[in-house]
Parts: structure tokens; C-alpha cells; sequence
């Protein structure tokens, strides 16, 4: 199995995995309305659409800006691969508190531990990670871009989420945590 094959049914792994895995959440208390969300959901769609819809056998194409041997491909592998597992650490450790919508659960709460104790939205890391790793496999400009936009889509979630939370749970609790823990990268900037 080649590591482009092998990195194509990771991705589907992780979707399917992730869908089944919808079922097992606390009922939502409340919910900003759905015309607040669209915008990062159709943001982050064009972004998976560039990075997955043009694709060719050989991940070379007229937009192919590099090619890399094996062994970086299969570097690239893994470090999607730890996107993931980072992801499916944070969906394990909210537990019943995950949403794939922004909510607020019953018995809502700040998680701050765990992968919430290294980044404020380590879902989203995860699967920034595994985008661009992915994108560097391909070795184009359209899945860099494409890349790129998925993370816009999740830069623009977690900050609708964040104001969402910060009204349901309090801003002096939330403001603190932000001030504690970096939004996306670790090691990155914290909120002032």
C-alpha cells in the first residue's frame, strides 16, 4: 500500500468513526441559531473540497508544486495520523459534552484538562494537522489552499464557539481559562 492509498483511508476511518460516534453525546440545552454556523461550515466545506476533490493517481498534477520519496510521504502519514488520535483524545475526554454543532449540554462545563489543558480547541488541531499533512503529501497549491481554508473554517468556529460559551458558562471563568490555554497552537498565544 502506497502512503497516498494508505492516508485516503485514514481520512475515511477517522469520518466514519467520527459519524458513529455522534450518538453518544448529553442532550443540547441550547444552541446558536444556524445562521450563525453557516458561515465557517461553507467556509470549511470549500477548503475539504480543494484539498480532497481534485485528485489524481499519482498526486501529480499541472498544479503539482513538489514530490516527495516515501519515507517523507510516510512521515507525513503518521503526523495525520497523530492529528487524529490527538482528536478522537479530546472527543474521549469531553466525553457526553461533545457536539459536532456548537452547543451547550446539560451539566455543561469548562474542560481545561487533558488535551484542553494544551489547547482550547484540540479537535480543531487535530484536524488542522492532518489537513496540511495531507496537503503536503499531495504536493499542490489547490490542496495547500485548501488546507489553509479548512483551518480559516475552524479559526472562525472556534471563535463563534468561544463567544457561545463564554455567555452560557460565564465570561469571568471562560476569560480565565483563555488567559491560561492557547486557542490552536500549543505553545501559541493566549488570550489577553
Amino acid at each position: 500500500m502506497t502512503p497516498q492509498l494508505a492516508i485516503n483511508y485514514l481520512w475515511l476511518v477517522w469520518v466514519i468513526s467520527w459519524l458513529a460516534a455522534a450518538a453518544w453525546s448529553e442532550r443540547t440545552a441550547k444552541r446558536p441559531d444556524f445562521g450563525r454556523e453557516l458561515p465557517y461550515r461553507v467556509v470549511t466545506l470549500i477548503g475539504a473540497a480543494m484539498l480532497f476533490g481534485f485528485v489524481s493517481r499519482s498526486y501529480r498534477s499541472p498544479l503539482g508544486v513538489w514530490s516527495l520519496n516515501a519515507t517523507e510521504n510516510w512521515v507525513l502519514f503518521g503526523i495525520c495520523a497523530g492529528g487524529f488520535l490527538f482528536t478522537w483524545w479530546a472527543r474521549l475526554h469531553l466525553g457526553k459534552l461533545w457536539s459536532g454543532w456548537i452547543t451547550r449540554k446539560e451539566g455543561h462545563h469548562i474542560v481545561d484538562t487533558g488535551p484542553y489543558g494544551i489547547v482550547r480547541h484540540p479537535i480543531y488541531t487535530g484536524l488542522i494537522a492532518s489537513a496540511f499533512a495531507t496537503a503536503l503529501m499531495k504536493g499542490t497549491i489547490l490542496a495547500l489552499a485548501g488546507a489553509a481554508i479548512m483551518t480559516l473554517g475552524f479559526w472562525i468556529k472556534a471563535r463563534l464557539e468561544e463567544r457561545f460559551l463564554r455567555e452560557q458558562l460565564g465570561a469571568d471563568a471562560y476569560d480565565a481559562y483563555r488567559r491560561r490555554v492557547p486557542m490552536l497552537l500549543p505553545f501559541g498565544p493566549k488570550a489577553a
